[in-house]
């Protein structure tokens, strides 16, 4: 064999080993890891977009280092940033959608930004607007249900999908029925559209499980209002908070179907693991045990996997139906408690122990006679973790949260008798080789910061400020940050201020 041909059954013979080992060993996409201490979180920069509501959720391109923040001061916007010579933040441009009701969600992915807009009517169908993060020019408009209130991709970037909300008019006269809508983007941005009437059958069991169906002449589609989506790393489910329902619906992507609800039922607050403080007229901030129950009513929600097992991190902020065509929320004291189950009714409806507590009216009178023979909370103030295969509860990070904040001295009582701390926002990511839940809480205006790579046993690591009101967290991996290093970026709804933290390099 001459040279030439000895050269090619090499190539050959090696290129049939590659191509064996493609076929028969996974490929290893773990990514380096960075040193950084995961305790020492710090703000790096940050930008004032305006007044209350100009700062609202994120997203980040790393291909063109723009940063996307939703904006409804003035009329439905997204603030585009440009992170070329961060630390020094500027605004590059504003895209306004002036036919909007409002803007709700932004979501980034290989070169694409999807943008979830109302309707022109609030509770009509709404649209994701699909752009080029290149030089901003739209790809597509797609309609979808009515008030998507999230979106986001699929980590293949084969799919778009939007969390429908669909809530009632003020009134309560109109209720458009709860939707998730599913866009294959490799497909010309074709969509479906899924909705929940096929589990009306199964609401008797959904509920004794803590699904809560309440809402005035609501047919089940209707009253299921979809919030956050979190996707699964192989991008084959999605998992969908239903807030004011206190569940999670999964989702098969592929096939396009709503696969099952998973009600989250409620947190035993006589419990000296689950304590509160419940009043903001006691003159004290101390966590108690009290004979109530809270839903958890999740907003936002992160998928994870660590140990070869996925979760589901739920940040159980707490959410009513508190409309002038209904309301829900009631004062523990405006209620006539069932004397057999709450023998100390005098004692407990005075305003320094449950009086002023928020309850919800819909749920407790068990018998039907006209007392509460129950009370529930509407939050759960805590950061639950469930296995994302079957939903099972592994871990609640509730009273160590809130002692967190009391200890730093920067708990707000006046939000005691209501949502306490207020987990609005989650985002669980690698920093270090450790797995990290990033946890806002927005009544105190700070994010802490939990070890989860234990998911049962999570240990807290960090709590820092933010701006007014953190609603959007969002972390970029050392890779694709604009100088290497974790960043989390925190948007706050309350004085519209956009800040970016970094910890230090070991």
């Amino acid at each position: 064999m001459n040279r030439k041909k000895l050269f090619v059954a090499l190539l050959m013979g090696a290129m049939a080993i590659s191509a064996c080992k493609k076929t028969t060993e996974p490929i290893d996409e773990s990514e380096p890891i960075v040193a950084e201490d995961i305790a020492s979180f710090k703000e790096a920069a940050s930008i004032d977009l305006g007044g209350e509501t100009s700062a609202e959720i994120s997203a980040y391109d790393p291909s063109t280092k723009k940063l996307f923040v939703v904006s409804n001061e003035g009329g439905a916007k997204v603030e585009v940033l440009d992170l070329t010579n961060y630390p020094t933040i500027t605004k590059a441009k504003t895209l306004s959608y002036s036919g909007n009701a409002g803007i709700n969600s932004v979501a980034v992915n290989n070169g694409l930004l999807a943008i979830a807009l109302d309707g022109a009517d609030k509770q009509g169908n709404g649209d994701v607007v699909v752009l080029k993060t290149s030089d901003l020019s739209e790809v597509k408009k797609i309609t979808v249900g009515a008030m998507p209130d999230m979106v986001t991709f699929s980590p293949d970037g084969n799919y778009i999908l939007s969390a429908n909300e669909g809530e009632p008019n003020d009134d309560y006269t109109i209720d458009p029925i709860g939707t998730v809508s599913i866009i294959n983007v490799k497909s010309n941005y074709s969509v479906k559209t899924l909705d929940f009437s096929g589990f009306e059958s199964q609401k008797a069991a959904l509920v004794a499980g803590g699904f809560r169906i309440y809402g005035p002449k609501a047919s089940f589609a209707q009253d299921i209002e979809p919030e956050y989506i979190a996707v699964s790393s192989d991008s084959k489910k999605a998992y969908v908070t239903l807030q004011e329902n206190n569940g999670v619906a999964e989702v098969d992507i592929i096939s396009g179907t709503i696969t099952k609800i998973n009600p989250l039922g409620t947190r035993d607050i006589s419990l000296a693991e689950n304590a509160f403080d419940v009043s903001d007229k006691d003159n004290k901030i101390a966590l108690s045990t009290w004979p109530i129950k809270a839903f958890y009513l999740p907003d936002a929600i992160s998928y994870f996997t660590t140990g070869g097992t996925s979760y589901l991190a739920l940040a159980n902020e707490g959410d009513t139906r508190a409309w002038k065509g209904y309301d829900e929320e009631a004062r523990v004291k405006s209620l006539k408690l069932d004397p057999a189950k709450f023998p100390t009714t005098a004692s407990l409806q005075l305003d320094a122990n449950l009086g002023r507590l928020t309850v919800s009216k819909a749920f407790g009178d068990t018998d039907g006679d006209g007392d509460y023979d129950e009370l529930f909370a509407t939050g759960g103030r805590s950061l639950s973790i469930l296995n994302a295969s079957t939903g099972a509860l592994v871990a609640n990070i509730g009273k160590d949260l809130e002692q967190r904040v009391i200890d730093a001295g920067k708990y707000d009582d006046e939000r005691s008798d209501n949502k306490g701390v207020e987990v609005e926002g989650v985002t669980v990511a690698e920093v270090n080789g450790r797995t990290l839940a990033f946890i806002g809480l927005e009544r105190v205006d700070m994010i802490a910061v939990y070890d989860v790579t234990n998911p049962s046993s999570a240990k807290f690591v960090q709590l820092f400020a933010t701006g007014d009101a953190p609603e959007g967290v969002l972390f970029v991996k050392p890779k694709d940050s604009p100088n290497g290093r974790s960043l989390l970026v925190v948007a706050s709804e309350g004085d519209g201020t956009v800040k970016f933290f970094q910890p230090n390099r070991i």
